[in-house]
């Protein structure tokens, strides 16, 4: 009976272990190719060519360049549009794997959670915008991206916990199909989602008036892991980003900024 119950236990510890390898390897193969593809996405992205200005052009060895690109945002992301009318954006951090194309869904709210931008399942998602915002129009964009163990998505957002990392690294690149945008981050924040506790950023999405633009704001900084010593305006463009964070059951790190540059 004792020679039977050790064989039982090493055959499930053998089966565990197994499941335990299949499991790991499914993840590293999805981890894969999901980075493969983003990568062949990020490669149907146009080059921008900045316009030599005029009175420098037939001067022999001066390089200076106007930062007007030659092609609109239309013509630089019309590729990735063609292939998914969901596709909205492109946002980049430098100094962080962030790099990805940015979706919306009005109809189907939270579809790129769990979709690729094929649309086929896929734990990895991709970034996308709250079905209530207005791309270009609302006070304040949200965009959600999951942080995923393997560092990719919007994990990278947690190094905003750092504040050196911060200083080294203030801007955010969010570009539409209609135009160019750089944002200057305000306030990084910590909260909790399905809590009366928690602070419901993801509300706030117009502002009614100035009076209730500085109650978000004033939640926000409530909730700031330090001071940036950047200001914000009721009238200024906002984005958010969003991500899980592990401190709390269910916790949010936040990243708001705001628009500071842009051209179509």
């Amino acid at each position: 009976m004792k020679r039977k119950l050790l064989i039982a236990g090493a055959a499930f510890f053998a089966a565990l272990f197994l499941f335990s390898g299949f499991m790991l390897y499914r993840e590293y193969a999805d981890s894969k190719q999901s980075a493969d593809a983003f990568e062949s996405l990020a490669g149907l992205v146009l080059e921008e060519s900045p316009i030599q200005s005029d009175d420098t052009a037939d001067s022999p060895g001066d390089t200076t360049e106007e930062t007007e690109p030659q092609i609109t945002p239309a013509e630089k992301y019309g590729l990735l549009y063609e292939q998914n009318s969901d596709f909205v954006g492109w946002i980049t951090i430098d100094g962080t794997n962030i790099n990805y194309p940015v979706m919306q869904t009005p109809d189907n709210p939270n579809f790129y959670l769990k979709h690729n931008f094929e649309k086929e399942y896929s734990n990895h998602g991709v970034p996308y915008v709250q079905e209530n915002c207005t791309l270009g129009a609302s006070d304040n964009v949200i965009i959600y991206g999951h942080h995923m163990i393997d560092g990719s998505m919007f994990a990278d957002l947690c190094k905003y916990e750092s504040e050196d990392f911060y200083r080294e690294h203030k801007t955010i690149r969010f570009d539409t199909l209609s135009e160019y945008g750089e944002y200057e981050i305000v306030t990084v924040f910590k909260t909790v989602a399905y809590s009366p506790e928690g602070f419901q950023y993801n509300r706030f999405v117009n502002a009614e008036d100035k009076a209730a633009f500085d109650e978000f704001l004033a939640g926000c900084n409530a909730l700031r892991l330090y001071d940036t010593g950047v200001s914000t305006e009721y009238g200024e463009k906002l984005i958010c980003l969003s991500t899980c964070e592990y401190s709390h059951t269910n916790g949010r790190l936040v990243v708001l900024a705001k628009k500071v540059g842009g051209n179509a």
